[in-house]
């Protein structure tokens, strides 16, 4: 199968290109490398480093002739889509509006989507039937887009499956990032700095690790159609649990430090994944601890990513 990954040489989907590779199909993918790094593309992807909103978009697609589109290319930061929310707009929604065109231009059976599972609240665990309400504008303009993906399969015979993401961590999250506490956590007890927890380390989030993100969407190619799908544990992990689990993998003794909760943030979520067993077959396999544990090994050997930004 051929297939275009968008956003590839980031943490989570170069993970999934990767996944997509080994299984043998043709894989190209397209990332302007404004957060995703070179070194992240996998062996045996082709490559092309631009924008989804780059006028040149459209001919790539049209030219690559995709079976499917996975579509992982956005803004992911919920502080600067507060403090930027055009910004954030033009590349979430806008940049997504683009790449459907093309994508029924050049003839693409269907889209993959990495949404997120983080913009309802109202009951734990969520569940994919309660109405979004989104807390930020990252969640506005991520949301936006499955508006779009099911006026798209409507109108135009465009299949897709919305994969709702929780705390994705793993191996080549950056710890130089704006999120992924697991990483940033990791990052700085390794370069022997103290960590600052945003609240009292009762936040709680639901954390899958990035293989079986990937194979989520391995398994989304063929499955899933038309749905809207959570990805998550079912699992609340609080800030406390994620500091105490990285000091012991680092073997890091001192406590955090404390700050004021940043606006914009949701207090409380876990993911009901249980549509996501049942439409493909997937749940996750990953324990947490045994997760942050590689994940902090994997960066304590790759101390480049300790200093380096994208």
């Amino acid at each position: 199968m051929r297939i275009l990954v968008t956003g590839g040489a980031g943490f989570i989907a170069s993970h999934v290109a990767e996944a997509f590779v080994l299984a043998g199909h043709e894989v190209l993918v397209v990332d302007n490398l404004s957060t995703g790094r070179r070194k992240n593309l996998p062996p045996g992807a082709d490559f092309a480093e631009m924008s989804i909103n780059d006028e040149a978009f459209a001919g790539l697609v049209r030219d690559f002739s995709p079976e499917v589109i996975d579509h992982h290319a956005a803004q992911m930061d919920v502080r600067r889509s507060v403090q930027d929310p055009i910004f954030d707009a033009t590349e979430n929604v806008l940049g997504s509006l683009r790449l459907m065109i093309a994508a029924v231009s050049a003839g693409v059976r269907k889209i993959v989507y990495a949404s997120t599972g983080g913009a309802t609240v109202s009951q734990i665990p969520v569940s994919e039937s309660l109405l979004p309400n989104p807390v930020c504008q990252y969640g506005v303009s991520k949301h936006t887009v499955e508006h779009y993906l099911f006026v798209y399969k409507r109108l135009y015979g465009l299949d897709y499956t919305v994969l709702r993401y929780p705390n994705v961590y793993g191996p080549r999250q950056n710890p130089q990032g704006e999120a992924g506490v697991v990483a940033i956590f990791a990052g700085q007890m390794l370069r022997g700095e103290r960590p600052t927890v945003f609240g009292d380390g009762s936040k709680s989030r639901d954390y899958v690790h990035v293989r079986d993100i990937a194979r989520a969407n391995l398994l989304a190619l063929d499955a899933g159609s038309g749905c809207v799908l959570n990805l998550g544990s079912g699992r609340e992990t609080t800030d406390r649990e994620v500091f105490d689990a990285v000091a012991a993998a680092v073997g890091y003794e001192d406590e955090p430090e404390y700050a004021q909760v940043r606006p914009g943030e949701v207090y409380r979520i876990c993911l009901d994944a249980s549509s996501a067993a049942e439409r493909l077959g997937w749940v996750p396999s990953i324990e947490f601890r045994a997760g942050a544990y590689e994940t902090v090994k994997w960066i304590d050997a790759n101390r480049d990513y300790l200093e380096e930004r994208p």
